[in-house]
């Protein structure tokens, strides 16, 4: 059962990106990988051939952003940034106290921000879960992977310029 805090989103300009950089490495990413593949192949023992084995490391991983590119954009939500109105969303900048410190970060997928300099946390992320939907002053708590219960405090909520 899917609700829109686990729906990911993308500014139209990120869904782009994302778009073009899956049907690079989808096209000519595989073709370049193929052929480094074959010419370390072709340098004979493949046990102790290290440009193989790297060039096989590299199609792994890069098949693995194809599969995460694809199933980012076939469940994303695409659209303009929220317009501020004092609540955590999706696509917000968020400015909280985490544990007595003030952090400012953009609430949605890193793929938003990826030129970015600002820090980005998932909206299923346990800090991601635990401010959804608050208004500015409100506070609540998450558990660290420690076990530790973390306290935040939103203090303000802005439109994401990009």
């Amino acid at each position: 059962m899917s609700t829109d805090a686990q729906v990911p989103f993308l500014t139209q300009e990120a869904y782009d990106r994302l778009v073009e950089e899956l049907e690079h490495l989808s096209t000519f990413g595989r073709d370049e990988i193929a052929q480094r593949i074959e010419a370390a192949r072709e340098e004979g023992d493949l046990k102790e051939n290290g440009g193989y084995h790297a060039a096989k490391d590299e199609q792994g991983k890069q098949e693995a952003r194809i599969r995460t590119l694809q199933q980012l954009l076939k469940t994303a939500k695409v659209g303009e940034a929220p317009t501020s109105r004092g609540i955590v969303e999706p696509g917000t900048v968020v400015t909280a106290l985490v544990a007595g410190d003030e952090e400012v970060f953009l609430l949605g997928s890193r793929e938003i921000a990826a030129n970015g300099d600002i820090d980005v946390y998932s909206e299923a992320s346990p800090l991601g879960q635990a401010i959804m939907g608050l208004k500015v002053g409100a506070k609540a708590s998450y558990e660290a992977p420690n076990g530790r219960a973390i306290t935040v405090e939103v203090t303000g909520v802005e439109t994401y310029a990009g």
